[in-house]
């Protein structure tokens, strides 16, 4: 990439970094470990039936928080190996290329064999002989893959519990012959009970941020 836009005009090179961050949203929401937290924050809420308790800007903002404390190394080092090439060349197209390569390894340690095997095969481009001639647009799609498939994994065991106490709450009611209420208003307390007995959320929270270890 750098080859291509070395004797572009600096103004337009400026032009064109601007517009690439207009895509930081995207990089940040799906090649980070912020993909992860979100899917599973949100599978939690679903399977507590609370509702809109937590609000989802909470459940944002903790994501959020906790890719920055997982992510943190990544970035400290995307800044450190771009920023020496900036200085030394003046070129921003350079220093990203260079910045991304740390985001490019974190991705390829979460992203499964099989799924990157098929997006390298899919942009028709050899097989590389090694991880430097992979580009970070043949691993986003699979990190991105790879990280929903770990994601709804996760998502289903904390499933489980929920679903089973549903099950007995709504088996106890229909032995009771108590039709006409509703199994959920019944076991959204002992939900709750039981969720602030375990301190779940510690428990999630811990487990999602070693999970990246």
């Amino acid at each position: 990439m750098s080859d291509i836009f070395k004797d572009i005009n600096p103004v337009i090179q400026m032009l064109l970094v601007m517009s690439m961050f207009s895509i930081l949203p995207f990089v940040f929401a799906c090649m980070t470990s912020f993909l992860r937290f979100i899917i599973v924050f949100s599978m939690l809420k679903t399977a507590m039936g609370t509702q809109s308790v937590p609000p989802s800007i909470v459940i944002i903002g903790l994501s959020m928080i906790l890719t920055f404390y997982t992510m943190g190394p990544v970035f400290q080092q995307c800044y450190e190996q771009g920023q020496a090439p900036y200085k030394q060349t003046k070129n921003l197209i350079v220093a990203i290329e260079k910045g991304s390569k740390p985001l490019k390894e974190f991705m390829l340690k979460q992203t499964r064999e099989t799924d990157l095997a098929f997006f390298i095969e899919l942009s028709g481009n050899d097989r590389p002989e090694s991880p430097d001639e992979i580009t970070i647009w043949q691993v986003a799609p699979a990190y991105i893959i790879s990280e929903l498939k770990t994601a709804f994994e996760i998502g289903f065991i904390v499933f489980v519990p929920f679903i089973v106490l549903d099950l007995v709450v709504a088996n106890i009611l229909l032995a009771l012959g108590m039709f006409m209420l509703s199994p959920t208003i019944i076991s959204l307390p002992f939900k709750l009970l039981i969720f602030i007995a375990v301190d779940g959320w510690a428990l999630i929270v811990q487990g999602l941020v070693q999970s990246y270890n």
